[in-house]
């Protein structure tokens, strides 16, 4: 592989919440541009999550390694401190410090849809907010140390929704609205304290993301997902799923941004994929480039606004 293609040789990457999604597809993607990557996640082949899914840290590691790159598996909950720590020292004792770091812990398997915040399981909403914002909130504190050991550290927040979006928009559940916003605010205060650091901090948003867990919850595949979509026999997945996305279409933006010495530029911002893909001219897999967060904005406008127009 020439520099070109592995813009990454040399740098060390954590992935928090590697398991599945978007995170998986992170790791591999910035894998495949030559990073060594640190996939972390509760699920692992002795010991699942509470999510009952069927993905594992270490299959996402097998993935990374299947495409030429490297990295290593470590089970880790992100909510208890030991963990982090721990991950923390064995990062350090390899390289001594980190390039990049991604905080992609979502939480959103614990979202009570359609209930006012007063009826809502309140077990389940604390649990999102511990999931997708306590863990950023801890593993962030614990990596920062290794992230600004060198200038040029890249932290990256994934959220859901561009601030432009959510700040119009309510997010169907207090619980989720709370956290997602939180994790933008969060790359925009990190964005201060690093700049003596020389490190970059953003957030990141990708569109209505072909997650294994949303395909599932959908009835459909990765094969037959449009066409199920624009299927007027079927009720899910909805027409507007039509302006879905890949996990990997985020995680090419990710690798380019990594690689891309100007990144400051961005920092204390929250971006999409769509920002990401048409910044540093990428596509999903298919070929096309979906706008979904466009999509949203012109639904408002019109209800009859065409998703296959914005892909």
């Amino acid at each position: 592989m020439t520099d070109e293609t592995r813009p990454l040789s040399g740098r060390t990457a954590v992935v928090a919440g590697a398991t599945r999604g978007a995170g998986r597809a992170i790791a591999r993607e910035l894998g495949a541009a030559g990073a060594f990557v640190w996939c972390t996640g509760r699920s692992s082949t002795d010991a699942p999550s509470d999510y009952g899914r069927p993905e594992t840290i270490e299959g996402t590691l097998e993935l990374v390694r299947a495409e030429g790159g490297d990295g290593e598996a470590v089970v880790c909950d992100h909510l208890v401190a030991d963990d982090v720590a721990e991950l923390a020292e064995r990062i350090g004792a390899r390289s001594e410090h980190l390039d990049i770091l991604v905080g992609d812990i979502g939480g959103e398997a614990y979202v009570s849809w359609g209930e006012p915040f007063w009826r809502a399981d309140a077990v389940r909403g604390m649990r999102l907010v511990e999931t997708g914002l306590i863990s950023h909130l801890r593993t962030a504190r614990a990596l920062l140390p290794l992230l600004t050991a060198r200038p040029g550290g890249l932290h990256v927040e994934i959220t859901d929704g561009t601030s432009e979006y959510n700040a119009t928009h309510y997010r169907e559940s207090v619980w989720l609205d709370v956290t997602k916003t939180a994790i933008s605010r969060l790359a925009f205060g990190l964005s201060h304290d690093l700049a003596g650091a020389e490190a970059t901090a953003v957030a990141l948003t990708p569109g209505w993301l072909r997650s294994e867990m949303m395909l599932e919850g959908f009835s459909t595949t990765e094969e037959t997902w449009l066409s199920d979509a624009l299927d007027p026999d079927r009720s899910v997945p909805p027409a507007d799923f039509a302006v879905s996305e890949t996990p990997h279409m985020l995680g090419r933006g990710i690798a380019a941004l990594a690689a891309d010495p100007d990144r400051h530029r961005f920092t204390g911002r929250t971006l999409s994929s769509f920002d990401l893909a048409t910044t540093y001219g990428l596509t999903d897999l298919d070929g096309s480039r979906p706008d979904a967060w466009g999509f949203l904005k012109a639904k408002d406008a019109d209800p009859d606004a065409d998703p296959l127009a914005f892909r």
